[in-house]
């Protein structure tokens, strides 16, 4: 175990209020973030996307269900996918209990994915989830919000997280990637090509006077901000403590 700084409570306490400040700082600092991700343009769509749902074939317009924002979780789950990625999963994991609470604020949550949607169904039983989440099979609505790439565009080095050089796409079209992220792209059921066609990401919609508006999206690391289990990691005496590919689907731990 890696030696720590040990201190007096006196010590400790002066420690903690200068960091204290810094998370003040950091507090204000994201709560202007908000107010300009808020203040962003809306941009207006004019697609009509066709996604499938539990209770049937529906537009975008039509997963708002009453309420006038929309947030949607892209889930990497591809057609040739036999499971749900394992971070997506340990993402999605937060969803049940705050969706409802979400509702009664004037926003619904969806997941998206690709994969058709009797796979979702079954994966979303062995996960124990109850959200809402529909299959874009047949839609263009995950490549036109940059969740999805073909082959040629995969070749090509595709534009994800409003860049064309994020490193984890280079892992799809290199000569050998590291083994770790071979095994991890094969609890999928894939490799690692077939895997990276799917990215995660958020995306935001309002639905004024019947028009549908894309409001916000993030990727990547932007997501850290809704994945519930760093934010409890990133408080704990050893922070993330990651070690390559650590993450599992939770029903594939075993005993602790």
């Amino acid at each position: 175990m890696q030696a720590h700084k040990i201190g007096t409570r006196q010590q400790w306490l002066a420690a903690r209020l200068e960091l204290l400040d810094a998370e003040k700082k950091l507090t204000w600092q994201g709560d202007e973030v908000a107010r300009q991700r808020q203040a962003l343009p809306w941009v207006r769509l004019d697609k009509t996307y066709r996604l499938q749902t539990d209770a049937g074939s529906a537009t975008l317009a039509d997963l708002f269900q009453g309420r006038s924002q929309l947030l949607v979780y892209h889930f990497m789950f591809g057609p040739d996918y036999k499971a749900g990625c394992p971070s997506c999963s340990s993402i999605a994991d937060g969803f049940n209990g705050i969706v409802t609470h979400l509702a009664h604020h004037d926003v619904m949550l969806w997941a998206v994915s690709r994969a058709p949607l009797d796979k979702l169904q079954i994966y979303k039983r062995r996960m124990g989830w109850t959200f809402p989440w529909a299959s874009s099979a047949g839609s263009d609505f995950n490549y036109d919000f940059n969740a999805s790439f073909t082959e040629t565009q995969q070749r090509e080095g595709p534009e994800y997280n409003f860049r064309r050089d994020d490193p984890a796409m280079k892992l799809a079209t290199a000569a050998a990637p590291p083994p770790e992220f071979v095994s991890w792209a094969a609890t999928t059921g894939t490799d690692p090509s077939t895997y990276l066609r799917e990215r995660e990401g958020m995306s935001a919609f309002v639905l004024q006077d019947g028009v549908v508006y894309h409001s916000y999206s993030s990727y990547s690391r932007g997501t850290d901000a809704i994945w519930g289990m760093y934010a409890w990691l990133d408080r704990a005496p050893k922070g993330r403590n990651e070690s390559g590919m650590w993450l599992r689907r939770r029903d594939e731990y075993g005993q602790p």
